[in-house]
């Protein structure tokens, strides 16, 4: 399932009218064999990997861009409807297609596809079923594109993460999950509101698992380049560790409160990915709490576990976690963090 086919072959008897359209001018060299177009593929069409793939396209971020998902008329369907809106984006090479070879050279690879839970079936259970299907997804994907990166989205995204670097064989720079970019998103956003600030102003971090389990560190906050909790207390202004608690609980809850109410989230993370994969292909260096391979950092030990911490992002992938300051408390819910997601992963039988 390939772009739909473009006007050059409407000629009569095939005859080729682009090149009829246009006259060529004398003295010209052939074009540059040097490759600089950028590819993203998408894997997985549902609602949160279209979001993705809108925004990308909104946001002019890629040359090319392919899709793949296992249902081959919703994906067509996809294609033709983000293909006829060509008029109104910057232009973007859109192709389609239920084989991997359709993502061959891309420089960012977004995992979004996932199985959903079935009514009374376990955690654990649909977490094997991811597995078993990202076993599919994974080594296609390293074997048509060795040299690009690998951005998971699907939940829970830090074990999927870890999973997607076992099946891959990348090293561990290129593997990188979602995590917390948009939670600490939610977290700036609720601290602003708080505040009647810009989000933009507000450096606030949700680490760990991306899941109830997550720290928020709060030591580290600042508005406007002012750490809050210093100030608060140099001008002896009381607060109370709940009121910090209870917006913590809004961040986790927050997903859960857009998908009662609209039935999923897509707005959202499809603006955080993006936001990801410009860092990324567009060699921004900048700061993101991302899902990342946490062992050594802050005392993590026990084994290979992915969970988010603030890492500078670039064309190579992960360049370097960020030596944050954390208090001891902090630390520890960190650790607790891992080792949530490490006792998941011990059932796996990796």
């Amino acid at each position: 399932m390939q772009k739909s086919a473009s006007a050059s072959s409407l000629g009569p008897g095939g005859l080729d009218l682009a090149q009829a359209f246009f006259k060529p001018i004398q003295n010209t060299a052939p074009p540059s064999t040097t490759n600089r177009n950028t590819k993203i593929s998408v894997i997985g069409v549902g609602n949160v990997g279209m979001a993705i793939a809108q925004t990308i396209l909104t946001q002019d971020l890629a040359d090319e861009l392919a899709l793949v998902d296992a249902k081959p008329d919703k994906l067509r369907g996809e294609m033709l409807d983000l293909q006829h809106a060509a008029a109104f984006l910057p232009r973007t090479k859109i192709n389609a297609s239920v084989d991997y070879s359709v993502t061959v050279g891309s420089d960012l690879c977004i995992v979004t596809a996932g199985a959903r839970q079935n009514p009374g079936e376990s955690r654990l259970n649909l977490l094997q079923r991811n597995v078993a299907l990202f076993s599919n997804i994974i080594p296609p994907l390293a074997k048509y594109s060795p040299d690009s990166i690998l951005l998971i989205v699907s939940n829970p995204v830090d074990v999927l993460t870890y999973v997607s670097w076992k099946l891959s064989g990348f090293p561990s720079n290129r593997v990188i999950g979602s995590g917390t970019n948009l939670d600490s998103s939610r977290f700036r956003f609720l601290i602003a509101d708080h505040l009647d600030v810009n989000a933009q102003d507000v450096q606030a971090y949700i680490v760990g698992e991306h899941g109830d389990s997550s720290v928020a560190l709060w030591s580290s906050i600042s508005v406007g380049g002012v750490p809050v909790l210093s100030f608060l207390k140099n001008q002896q202004i009381a607060y109370e560790k709940e009121t910090l608690e209870n917006i913590h609980k809004a961040v986790i809850n927050s997903a859960y409160e857009v998908i009662t109410l609209k039935g999923y989230t897509s707005w959202a993370i499809g603006y955080s990915v993006a936001n990801l994969a410009r860092s990324l292909l567009r060699d921004q260096r900048k700061i993101h709490p991302v899902s990342v391979l946490a062992k050594g950092f802050y005392g993590i030990d026990g084994g290979d576990v992915f969970l988010s911490l603030p890492a500078q992002l670039g064309r190579g992938g992960i360049l370097g976690v960020t030596n944050i300051h954390m208090t001891d408390e902090e630390v520890q819910r960190l650790r607790e963090s891992a080792k949530t997601i490490l006792e998941v992963q011990s059932q796996l039988g990796l």
